[in-house]
């Protein structure tokens, strides 16, 4: 038996650049914000390549997004030798809370070829902060009568498969008085939402050897991917043989009930970040600067000390 994941993942705002764009309504405009890959995605890679390398099968992708979105996928293949890559994308879908992006992630799933054994999501977003998307994608895979049940497992700090049992046994925090760690054993196929505690564990040698092999095979799979998406290509992304691009008609989905017209959040007001301003002045003291290197030493000595 092999084990086929799929990982979903999200562009969210880079509040590194201070450059968050909003309409006149309060909705965030990603085609015009420069974006990143939602660092708690990050965890649920690692949560899929460890799975990859200790039982086999394949890791595909799948977000939600503006066509600008593919690099976010690329930078997903970057962390996990993905296989298959998947964006659901329209401007139907745009401005949607996590009620309608769930709904639609859930239609994106049950489009695949074949339901995968085990699908992983990021623990929240760093833009939405709810953590409702994934467990909302989980309850919205219900509604497909063609799809088998999911068990939802929250706050996943380790995960290891059986196989010939066809279970899944995870190790969960608890927050409580105390951080705890709960046991949880759950029939395959399940839904995992990895915890940003999370550490992939590769026990065996041979463990170690394929996934330092499936590393290399990723960057050369990456920059292949890459050169499609570069500006001055001329390559279609959508030419990429691994990478699928679904709008709401080809998901047969009404508008009625994605994006912004589906969304039941109602957004009361917006304060955008600004960038902070560089203010700060830094000074470069080389190894030969002794009299540079002796001030740096009187600075740091009373931190050192505890004053």
């Amino acid at each position: 038996m092999t084990i086929d994941t799929l990982v979903l993942t999200k562009g969210v705002p880079d509040f590194r650049e201070g450059q968050v764009s909003f309409d006149e309504d309060g909705h965030l405009e990603r085609g015009k914000t420069p974006t990143v890959m939602n660092p708690n995605d990050k965890h649920a890679l690692r949560a899929a390549l460890q799975t990859k390398v200790r039982n086999g099968g394949s890791v595909s992708l799948m977000s939600m997004g503006p066509p600008s979105y593919a690099e976010i996928l690329e930078e997903g293949m970057a962390d996990v030798y993905a296989d298959e890559l998947y964006l659901l994308s329209d401007r139907e879908m745009g401005a949607a809370d996590t009620w309608a992006t769930a709904m639609t992630i859930a239609t994106g799933i049950q489009h695949l070829e074949a339901p995968p054994d085990l699908i992983f999501a990021g623990f929240k977003t760093a833009d939405g902060e709810t953590g409702h998307t994934g467990p909302q994608a989980e309850w919205c895979l219900g509604i497909h009568d063609d799809l088998p049940d999911y068990p939802l497992i929250t706050h996943v700090v380790a995960i290891d498969i059986d196989e010939a049992e066809g279970v899944v046994r995870t190790k969960r925090l608890v927050e409580g008085d105390v951080a705890e760690i709960e046991t949880v054993e759950a029939d395959l196929p399940a839904f995992v939402v990895a915890d940003p505690e999370f550490e992939p564990t590769y026990r065996r040698a041979d463990h170690r050897l394929r996934h330092k092999d499936f590393r290399e095979q990723t960057r050369a799979r990456a920059a292949e991917f890459g050169e499609f998406l570069d500006e001055d290509s001329e390559e279609d992304p959508t030419d990429w043989k691994d990478f699928q691009m679904w709008d709401h008609e080809y998901l047969n989905l009404d508008p009625d009930f994605i994006g912004l017209d589906g969304s039941p959040t109602i957004v009361a007001g917006v304060d955008p970040i600004p960038k902070a301003p560089s203010e700060r002045e830094a000074t470069v003291v080389g190894p030969d600067d002794e009299d540079g290197m002796e001030e740096i030493y009187e600075e740091m000595a009373a931190y050192a000390g505890g004053d």
